[in-house]
This record gives structure tokens, sequence and C-alpha cells, in this order.
């Protein structure tokens, strides 16, 4: 028996945790803006406070400093990307068709592509805040993709001659490839154009989702 002194837990309610919950996502929106703008390293939490409006207090008290803010930023866009790529469907190749819709996606962000590529490229050193994102992140990314491309093989619909991990480094590396020569030059460089001609070229009747939903629309 509990003596009366024990009493029950004290539930948030549903309004403020949903309340909350708004209030992190504007910041998250917010750094987001700010890092893709100003870089990690110059902008500032003062400047995403603002943005949010808010006090730098009031942000600190949902993320206690910087490093976590960029953490959970990261996480924050990985969520945006996986509403838009199917890594488990049991179609290999709609997971291929998300890739090509979110390389598209990604080209009317620039700042949010400018940011991925310079934060991939420091966080190489180990002593980046960021290093064991990208590491935890590429492998994650190189399991899924495997994964998508051995269902095409055991779907008979992958050329013979390429191996699913292979295919998941070498499209890996195509997209932070083709964000890099776009940033330097978007009117040579179609991304979702240039990945869909590299999955075409390997796997069996691969269709650019764009011209699938370009299709749809067409009157009968």
């Amino acid at each position: 028996m509990t003596s009366s002194t024990d009493a029950p837990p004290v539930r948030r309610p549903r309004g403020e945790y949903a309340k909350t919950r708004a209030r992190k996502v504007a910041i998250l929106d917010a750094a987001l803006e700010v890092f893709a703008q100003s870089g990690y390293r110059s902008g500032s939490i003062r400047d995403v406070a603002n943005l949010v409006g808010i006090s730098e207090a009031g942000l600190l008290h949902h993320f206690p400093n910087k490093v976590k803010l960029l953490e959970a930023v990261l996480e924050h866009r990985d969520e945006q990307s996986r509403s838009i790529v199917p890594m488990g469907s049991p179609d290999g190749a709609e997971t291929l068709r998300g890739l090509v819709e979110l390389a598209a996606y990604n080209a009317s962000v620039p700042g949010v592509v400018e940011l991925y590529c310079a934060l991939s490229a420091e966080a190489t050193s180990p002593d980046h805040p960021a290093h064991d994102y990208f590491i935890r992140r590429y492998d994650e990314t190189r399991a899924s993709l495997s994964a998508a491309f051995g269902r095409l093989r055991d779907d008979g619909r992958l050329s013979t001659d390429v191996e699913p991990v292979r295919a998941a480094i070498a499209t890996i590396a195509l997209m932070d490839g083709l964000q890099v020569q776009w940033l330097l030059d978007r009117e040579v460089v179609d991304m979702a154009q240039e990945l869909s001609d590299f999955f075409a070229s390997f796997v069996d009747a691969f269709d650019d989702p764009r011209l699938a939903g370009a299709r749809r629309s067409e009157p009968s």
C-alpha cells in the first residue's frame, strides 16, 4: 500500500507536449536555415534563436549546446529524406526511384546541399562534432542500399555482373559527387537525371519517377 504522500506522477498535457514538439521542429528548421546560409561554425545559437523569435536561454532549454543542436539538425534532415525515400520497400526499384526524387528535391534547397557537402568533408576529422554521425549515416545508408539492390538481384532485375554492396557504394559516391559538381555549375549538372541514367544502366526496366508522374497526369 502506498502512503498518502506518494502522489501519482504528473503527466504533461497533450497540448503542452504538442506545443513543445512544434517548438523543437521550429528551432531545427531555423537552425538548418542558419547553418545552410552561414555554415555551422559561423552560424550562432543567437542567430537561430532570433529567427525563431525566442531567447537563447529558451533555445538552450531544448538543445543544451551547439553540438547537440547540430546533431538534431542532421537527424531532422534525415527524417525529411526518409519521407521521400522508402528504404525498406520490398521493391528495390521503389527505393531507387525515391533517391531520384530526393536528388530532384535537393536541387530546390541549395543551402542545405552546401551545408551537407561542407560538413561531410569537415567531419572526416575525428574531433569534428559530426564525425560519429557521418560514420553511422554512411554505414546505415550502405546497408539499406545494399539490401535494396539485393532485392533487385533476387527479382532478376539487377545486371549479373553487379554486386549489391558495390552498387550501394557507387550510388553514394555518385550522389555526393554530383552535389559538389552541381554546386559549382547548376546549369550543366542535373543531379536527378544523372542518377536516373545511372540506375537505368544496370537495373532492368528502371523508370524515372518524374516521367512516370508526368505520364499519370496526361489526359487519357
